[in-house]
């Protein structure tokens, strides 16, 4: 886990090669997730808050880096302040909407032009209320960063037929990493437009040659149209698959920390193993396998990312401490504002 790949002679420093590990087991989430869901139910959702604390914890206190495990340190009670508010705005508008439609019309669009300020605070509590070393993650990011990250760009992409989409990720991407930071420190992302079109045109490449073919038997053949459809499914997923594995990739392989550096070696057959196992088992147990299967994916993904530690991680400060209030991410999950 701690392999030492010494720089040249000139470098001051060394090169850890520090590989992340989650160390959770499937049947002891099971048990945290079927008694979150079992009181969620009895207390009428009030416990959801208490099972959202736990599930963030148990994943948390179970990813490792360099043997040191991250922290969860979110309270309860804070969150849920925060969803009671959530839901009682939701509940408003929908009554709203039900008894004076064109007067909802205002509440919709004050809600767009809210959900920029919700996705920050969203990101700025989870990032707060994570930890590693006693130190917490922070983000901060203005409003414009983040109306011109979830709308303006995905605009333009539509906008310009597709040629704009790479720039749209990126964009995300640049959005989501240079506002985050260890303590005082900013995590920085130096992809660029180029690296996110080769891996659209890939696959727009992939798309056309295995589905225009698939797409012809279909029209020309009505008697295999099941099994062309099915094809033309299994080949849209295959290039959906491909594309989450390589952005992946490109994201770690673009994402420092100071003089630390990241990779990521995420592989299609073991991306498809994991998949096609986890929704077996998970079809076979009418769904009492989905604990496991997260445990599985997470240990899957975490195995594959390496952080190259350019000296010591001792060496970063506590950020100044910050009061983020929770109510921006429980109105993000009741609204679905998710990055």
């Amino acid at each position: 886990m701690n392999d030492m790949a010494i720089d040249s002679p000139a470098s001051a420093q060394q090169t850890q090669k520090l590989t992340f590990e989650f160390r959770g087991d499937g049947l002891e989430y099971f048990k945290i997730w079927i008694v979150n869901i079992l009181l969620s139910i009895v207390t009428l959702g009030i416990y959801s808050a208490w099972a959202t604390v736990r599930n963030n914890r148990y994943f948390h206190s179970n990813l490792y880096l360099n043997d040191n495990n991250f922290r969860y340190l979110a309270k309860p009670l804070t969150i849920l302040k925060g969803r009671l508010i959530a839901i009682a705005v939701f509940i408003c508008v929908g009554t709203i909407n039900a008894l004076y439609p064109p007067v909802s019309i205002i509440f919709v669009i004050g809600l767009f032009i809210a959900m920029p300020y919700f996705v920050n605070q969203s990101l700025a509590f989870n990032r707060r209320m994570s930890s590693y070393n006693n130190i917490q993650f922070r983000f901060k990011a203005s409003y414009g960063q983040a109306f011109m990250a979830l709308f303006v760009w995905p605009f333009l992409g539509m906008l310009t037929m597709g040629i704009l989409y790479p720039m749209a990720f990126l964009k995300m991407n640049e959005y989501i990493v240079n506002n985050s930071a260890y303590g005082t420190q900013k995590f920085t992302f130096n992809a660029t437009y180029s690296d996110y079109g080769k891996i659209f045109l890939v696959c727009l490449a992939i798309a056309l040659v295995l589905g225009i073919p698939a797409g012809l038997i279909m029209n020309f053949a009505p008697s295999l149209s099941v099994i062309s459809s099915i094809l033309i499914i299994l080949i849209y997923a295959g290039v959906f698959l491909y594309f989450t594995m390589q952005a992946a990739n490109l994201f770690y392989r673009s994402l420092a920390l100071a003089d630390h550096g990241f990779e990521a070696n995420i592989t299609m057959q073991g991306l498809v193993q994991v998949i096609l196992t986890n929704m077996l088992l998970t079809i076979v147990t009418f769904g009492l396998y989905l604990p496991a299967a997260k445990v599985r994916a997470t240990k899957y993904i975490c195995s594959c990312i390496t952080m190259n530690a350019s000296g010591s991680l001792d060496t970063f400060t506590a950020a100044e401490k910050e009061n983020v209030s929770a109510l921006g991410e429980e109105l993000g999950q009741v609204f679905d504002f998710a990055v």
